[in-house]
């Protein structure tokens, strides 16, 4: 680990470069898109005349050169500033740090659980290939792979909330229930049940083909067979030989898709009315709320770099052999 610190100072040398771009990026993507934020907040006050829109583009700096709104802009994100929302009228970093912790806790727990299901799945279906658990694993994670987060999130509501009855269909917690301590976790919990098993359900079929498909690749090279040879147990020959080289593939795969997490959990926080920044980001998008829609793509970014960085350092836990400066 003596090149820990050179990797990680010139990791974050290159996350600002990265970084840079995209602010400047999503700044031009996010005015090219159609629509006027002022004529948004004009129709809601009721009054859309063309002085009152006028005054609301000079309160807001739309009315000066996109170049020069770019350059404001990029000063502030360097400045640790992510602007005043338009139509809620708070600072971008107070709305993101109110719907930040909901995100988290859903998108860590869905990848967990796809990693988690994902590894075992494959190598159990690995372990039995060609038998009939193999064949029951290979058609499911297809099915998984190729249905819609939407539907699978509405399915699980009909099955679980409104026909079985099990599990609360909508939001973070019981409204109204003034839960505290191990019964309002206990509730966030069951809440939090169905949003993350269909957002982790999409990603655990990912990692279930690929470990499996890894797991083939390797389990007959040369060094499991002088394993065998040993006369090691098959257990330990699996999970300390075989699976500890299959891994690093679903690992790369795992920490890119990792960061990405948030643009899925848009469409489940939508579906479950799970109040995160997902949510805060399709609200955004309706009301032309530029700053927030900046914001939420400046956080969504660092998310994935800090996950890539992770990633390359749980490379050096795997596997000693790969160095972390390299």
């Amino acid at each position: 680990m003596a090149g820990l610190v050179p990797f990680l100072a010139g990791r974050m040398v290159k996350a600002v470069v990265i970084l840079f771009a995209i602010v400047v990026l999503n700044f031009l993507l996010v005015h090219a898109a159609p629509g006027d934020p002022a004529m948004v907040m004009a129709g809601e006050a009721g009054a859309a005349d063309a002085k009152f829109v006028e005054q609301l583009r000079e309160q807001f700096g739309l009315n000066k050169p996109l170049h020069e709104q770019l350059m404001t802009y990029v000063g502030t994100v360097a400045q640790g500033d992510l602007g005043f929302s338009y139509r809620q009228q708070r600072p971008v970093w107070d709305l993101i740090a109110d719907r930040l912790p909901a995100t988290l806790m859903l998108t860590l727990s869905a990848f967990v659980v796809a990693l988690v299901g994902g590894i075992l799945l494959g190598t159990l279906a690995a372990i039995n290939s060609g038998k009939w658990s193999d064949s029951a694993i290979t058609v499911v994670a297809l099915l998984a792979y190729a249905t819609p987060i939407y539907w699978v999130g509405l399915m699980l509501i009909l099955l679980f909330s409104v026909s079985l009855g099990w599990l609360p269909a909508f939001g973070f917690e019981t409204v109204g229930a003034g839960l505290t301590g191990l019964d309002r976790l206990g509730d966030i919990l069951a809440h939090l049940v169905l949003p993350v098993f269909t957002l982790g359900l999409f990603y655990m079929a990912v990692y279930a083909r690929m470990t499996r498909a890894s797991i083939l690749e390797v389990r007959d090279m040369d060094f499991v067979k002088t394993a065998r040879a040993k006369g090691l147990r098959e257990s330990r020959i699996v999970f300390g030989h075989i699976l500890r080289n299959a891994i690093l593939p679903v690992i790369t795969v795992a920490g890119v898709q990792g960061g990405h997490l948030i643009g899925g959990s848009i469409l489940v926080e939508t579906v479950f009315a799970w109040p995160g920044i997902g949510r805060l980001a399709f609200d955004a998008v309706l009301q032309r709320d530029y700053q927030v829609l900046l914001g939420i793509f400046f956080v969504s970014s660092v998310m994935v770099i800090v996950f890539n960085i992770l990633t390359d350092l749980v490379y050096t836990l795997v596997d000693p052999r790969i160095e972390v400066a390299k």
